[in-house]
């Protein structure tokens, strides 16, 4: 029987080892978690610590014990911590036990993730102050505000997680500060459009510390932070989150000779399969095909770690899958205001070569006549000349957000602006105007492609 190792055991791992279990040929799976959980939702750690989901347990999709069950040899507490790709083999350290085995492998899947980014900053090691990656962060957070009752939060970084942790803090009863060394939160948008985003958070009565690098932490005489070190002076702190997102998790692999490529991910085809004979990749850690860009990214979302770590188990199982690449939807909130984008921004575009030209939008989510509507901004980025639908943003209240779906799929299609505008949408005054504002924004943006 063929053997089969996983390193790691989250979304990607766990997608490839229960899709090889459900394969024709039987082969043994054995998985390398480092950490306690498997399958846990790391999007949702946020939401923990902001109160909306009540238990922890809750962003488990599956335990340890119930793959288990399913015939995956789980092995939580155990880290590999080398690769022999000529001896097929890897070195495996029990953390509890503190002894090493190495263990033989068939094929290997490296679904090592993603390390979340923390600078070697003076005091970013004291008390109070946290990165959120994992269920037992999330925990750790949470226990503190239980337990010291901190006032004022001070939120590192202005992408995804850090106005998610904004939210969360608010939430919890907290004085919310929020420093960012570029210009504006949210940097996968356009300008004009994080602009909207910040309008938003102080509307919030979160305080935005922009344009402003953080030098440091200061502490107390208890060790415990006390304030955020800035160019601009100390901003107050009882409890801070260093929110600056994630990279691949390469340095098991490259150390064993796998490639990685200019993205910073391990170099896999699109089926999924490393350079390395028996290797493969999925997930945080691995470089991915964009679409519309043409060129290698590294883009850290569930949604494409349980994607690719299916197609490696398809392959594994004797199907002929292929991951088909990216085009960098993503979607988020703060409060009630919704951010999403997908495909190329206008600055990413020019940056890609294209002539790209962009119309943006003020609309509404209902009927103006229809009660509980809101307000958004749709900006949409299209190729001059040819009018394909490069990307899109929106920025708006309640029920905004989700129209970057229609939108995905239009640049995923190629479909042009044109097109787009004459599509068969569902319309009714409760769910949105005669003309979609998705629809007023790719007319607008096409009346400048010509």
């Amino acid at each position: 029987m063929e053997r089969v190792v996983v390193i790691g055991g989250d979304a990607a791992g766990m997608s490839a080892a229960a899709q090889i279990t459900r394969g024709v040929e039987p082969r043994e799976v054995v998985v390398f978690e480092r950490g306690e959980y498997t399958s846990f939702a790391a999007c949702g750690l946020p939401y923990f610590v902001g109160g909306v989901v009540a238990d922890r347990d809750d962003l488990v999709a599956r335990s340890p014990e119930q793959h288990r069950k399913n015939g995956i040899d789980v092995r939580t507490r155990h880290e590999v911590i080398a690769i022999d790709t000529e001896a097929r083999e890897v070195e495996v350290h029990d953390l509890d036990s503190g002894t090493s085995t190495r263990e033989r492998y068939d094929h290997l899947v490296v679904a090592t993730g993603g390390s979340p980014l923390r600078p070697p900053l003076p005091g970013i090691d004291a008390a109070g102050v946290f990165g959120i990656h994992t269920i037992p962060d999330a925990v750790r957070i949470d226990d503190m505000l239980r337990d010291r009752s901190p006032r004022r939060a001070v939120v590192v970084g202005g992408g995804y997680i850090g106005l998610e942790m904004a939210e969360a803090f608010q939430l919890r009863g907290l004085e919310v500060t929020l420093v960012e060394k570029l210009p504006q939160p949210m940097s996968t948008l356009d300008v004009d459009m994080g602009a909207r985003v910040a309008d938003a958070m102080r509307a919030m009565g979160i305080e935005l510390r922009l344009g402003v690098g953080v030098e440091g932490f200061a502490t107390g005489d208890d060790g415990q932070v006390r304030a955020v070190v800035t160019a601009d002076g100390e901003v107050p702190a009882d409890i801070v989150v260093i929110g600056l997102g994630v990279r691949p998790n390469t340095k098991l692999t490259a150390e064993a000779g796998i490639p990685i490529g200019p993205s910073g991910g391990i170099v896999t085809d699109a089926r999924m399969a490393t350079p390395v004979d028996g290797v493969w990749a999925a997930g945080d850690c691995v470089e991915s095909f964009h679409r519309v860009s043409r060129r290698p990214v590294s883009i850290a979302l569930g949604t494409h770690a349980n994607k690719q770590g299916r197609v490696v188990g398809l392959n594994l199982s004797g199907s002929h899958a292929r991951f088909p690449g990216v085009i960098g939807t993503a979607i988020t909130k703060v409060g009630s205001v919704e951010i999403a984008r997908t495909g190329l921004t206008e600055r990413e575009a020019a940056a890609a070569g294209f002539d790209a030209v962009a119309g943006t939008i003020e609309g509404a989510s209902r009927a103006h006549y229809y009660p509980g509507g809101s307000a958004l901004t749709v900006k949409i980025v299209a190729e001059r000349g040819s009018g394909r639908l490069l990307g899109a943003q929106i920025v708006g209240g309640v029920e905004a957000a989700k129209r970057i779906d229609a939108l995905a799929v239009a640049v995923w299609e190629e479909m042009t602006v044109d097109e787009f505008s004459q599509l068969d949408l569902a319309y009714a005054p409760p769910f949105s105007p005669v003309w979609d504002p998705t629809m007023i924004a790719t007319r607008k943006a096409g009346d400048k492609v010509r």
